[in-house]
């Protein structure tokens, strides 16, 4: 095995509890809808996607290459700089995590990198190009491409069953749910798996360990599928009450859609190396779901903070990554004082979590809903109360019925 030194060592530890919190923070994109439409209980859903999140990990490295090759340059980091950008990706992931957003685990990765390495080396050793065609173009045409498949995937779902009945419709497609939400954790372990790689990989490399341009060790490759594998396990409930019913109401063929998209497109990512996200992919195509049945909907509320959390995420990663490498910079005490604020900050995070616990057993509540808007609550105000009752001084001039008059015996009139 590699030759360790202490700050290699913490690295390794770090990036393995980013992969941590990437997996409880992603569950909702494999088993969200197939939770929320009564296709799998939670448990088991959680259980099925951390295996197939582990056999996932271990089918492809092209995304981690692109993250330990590609995106910045590997001569001159320093592991205390990618210490410093897994601090602000972990951070990222708790607090949107907390209050159940489902943002990009993968681009707070990459935010933290990217702001760690400008703040080491300059500007100059971030690839601008691979930022932009293998991070940020991705990022916009992969939840538009993934919602739009999905859309016309829901009217087609719904126009080959119209004639069918409605249960056995309803059992076929939760059977197609459980295959492709499986589907979605494979794919998720094939791509987000591989950050965890690559970074772990970029931060041997930097510490002397691996030659440059080396592919992930079998033992990184382990590391990080376990990691993410149990972190999907411990499921992410908020961004599953979120995911599964805040954003919008999914019947199965909705579900089924949604994940057969997604799972499509994370998938194809994979194999050509774009550092995708699978939750900007996965929210995509549950919105384009919502829209595909006729009478469905989005809320909007939920969609809008969901992206403005999405458009965040890299800046307040890389801020956060480029302020901890500046005190890691400092010498041994400053990684020391970052690493006790992450630890310090985690556990807060976690502490303020207690107050509200979401877990398996009320991921499906009502909570997830939006208040009844402007036009429900005008349209329960002028309800027409009972016949006869006095509202605002008038009484309804609509009568009550009168009582039926009893039957007559006939016998009684001879």
């Amino acid at each position: 095995m590699e030759s360790f030194s202490l700050i290699l060592a913490i690295v390794v530890v770090t990036a393995l509890a980013f992969d941590f919190t990437n997996g409880f923070h992603d569950t909702a994109n494999a088993m969200a809808t197939t939770i929320s439409t009564g296709a799998l209980k939670p448990k088991i859903a959680v259980a099925m996607s951390a295996a197939l999140n582990l056999v996932g990990a271990f089918l492809s490295v092209e995304v981690a290459n692109t993250i330990s090759k590609g995106l910045v340059d590997e001569n001159g980091i320093r592991p205390e700089v990618i210490f410093a950008a897994l601090v602000g990706a972990i951070l990222w992931n708790l607090v949107t995590w907390l209050v159940g957003l489902p943002s990009s685990s993968s681009h707070a990765l990459m935010g933290g990198l990217i702001g760690a390495t400008v703040a080491s080396a300059g500007f100059g050793a971030v690839h601008g190009d691979v930022l932009v065609t293998k991070v940020l173009l991705p990022a916009v045409a992969a939840p538009v491409v993934a919602g739009l498949a999905a859309l016309l995937s829901t009217r087609l779902s719904y126009t080959l069953s119209k004639n069918a009945e409605d249960e056995a419709t309803r059992k076929g497609y939760r059977a197609g749910q459980i295959a492709s939400a499986g589907l979605v954790s494979l794919a998720h372990g094939t791509n987000d798996a591989q950050k965890t790689m690559g970074i772990i990989t970029l931060a041997l490399i930097a510490g002397g360990s691996i030659a440059p341009g080396s592919n992930p060790p079998t033992w990184v490759i382990l590391s990080a599928g376990l990691a993410i594998a149990l972190g999907t396990y411990i499921g992410g409930w908020r961004i599953i009450r979120t995911m599964g019913t805040g954003l919008t109401d999914l019947q199965p063929q909705q579900g089924f859609a949604a994940q057969t998209s997604a799972a499509t497109a994370i998938l194809a990512s994979s194999h050509l190396g774009f550092s995708l996200s699978t939750t900007h992919v996965v929210s995509g195509s549950v919105m384009g779901a919502g829209l595909g049945r006729k009478g469905g909907t989005v809320r909007w509320s939920t969609a809008t903070r969901m992206i403005v959390a999405w458009v965040l995420t890299l800046p307040a990663a890389a801020l956060v990554g480029a302020l901890a490498e500046s005190v890691t910079d400092l010498g041994d005490w400053g990684t020391a004082a970052v690493a006790v604020f992450l630890v310090a900050a985690s556990a807060t995070i976690w502490k303020l979590s207690r107050r509200e616990v979401v877990d398996s057993s009320n991921v499906l509540g009502t909570e997830a809903g939006e208040p009844a808007g402007v036009v429900t609550t005008a349209i329960a105000a002028v309800t027409p109360p009972p016949a006869g009752q006095v509202t605002d001084g008038l009484t309804a001039t609509i009568p009550a019925p009168a009582p039926a008059a009893p039957a007559t015996d006939p016998a009684a009139t001879v």
